[in-house]
């Protein structure tokens, strides 16, 4: 499918911008040690990431996607996970390679920039500046900017209208299903990266409008459809 030059490029965090399963399995063991559960292992903690913190959580102490726990041992679990996050956001975590430079090319052309996130905003905003990309976006939505949040169109039509532009001029970045869906309710255009966290499938298999490898290769994308 050809791509229509966007004006505005939305781009998710965790699994497209980051890889922060480092941190985020850190924290899911320690959290399970303190409740003395069996520690799950950074490439189980892979597969659940990409719906927030505290489905994380639901699903680490399910041991599946699916499934719910007991809502009292969430209660004891929760307030544990989000005081380890608290301290270990971007420890263990970094930007892929590529991203550096495909934000650094998206800027330098004049596109409009948003990070759109399903991870609070406590997380969010030290994780980014920590990793030095905070201040390359003009607004940053995280998960509980709005009472709704990916797969949900909402997030996505509130950065168009921030930058007062229309669904048709807008790109999205991301890596997963949530972003897929959230993109074709807003009406934007989606490019998923091949990485990431999609919980195990292909992402191809939800047909995004393209797959790339790496955040360098918007640069070709995006010039052909100018070409």
């Amino acid at each position: 499918m050809m791509l229509r030059k966007p004006e505005m490029v939305l781009i998710d965090v965790d699994g497209t911008l980051v890889d922060s399963v480092p941190d985020l399995a850190y924290c899911v063991d320690e959290m399970m040690k303190a409740l003395d559960l069996p520690v799950h292992g950074e490439a189980r903690v892979r597969n659940w990431v990409g719906n927030g913190v505290e489905r994380l959580v639901r699903r680490a102490l399910v041991g599946q996607l699916e499934g719910e726990p007991d809502e009292a041992l969430f209660q004891r679990a929760y307030p544990i996970f989000l005081d380890l996050y608290a301290d270990n956001t971007s420890k263990r975590s970094a930007l892929y390679p590529g991203v550096a430079e495909g934000v650094a090319w998206l800027k330098a052309q004049g596109y409009r920039l948003g990070c759109v996130t399903n991870k609070a905003a406590q997380f969010t905003l030290p994780l980014l500046k920590d990793l030095g990309v905070h201040d390359d976006f003009e607004i940053i939505i995280s998960g509980d900017t709005l009472p709704q949040k990916k797969p949900d169109p909402a997030p996505l039509l509130h950065a168009a209208r921030f930058f007062g532009l229309e669904p048709e001029q807008a790109l999205m970045i991301g890596d997963s299903v949530s972003d897929v869906k959230a993109a074709r309710a807003a009406g934007f255009q989606i490019v998923c990266m091949s990485y990431g966290y999609n919980h195990g499938a292909d992402i191809r298999d939800f047909h995004p409008d393209a797959v790339i490898d790496s955040m360098v290769e918007i640069r070709e994308l995006l010039q052909e459809q100018a070409a």
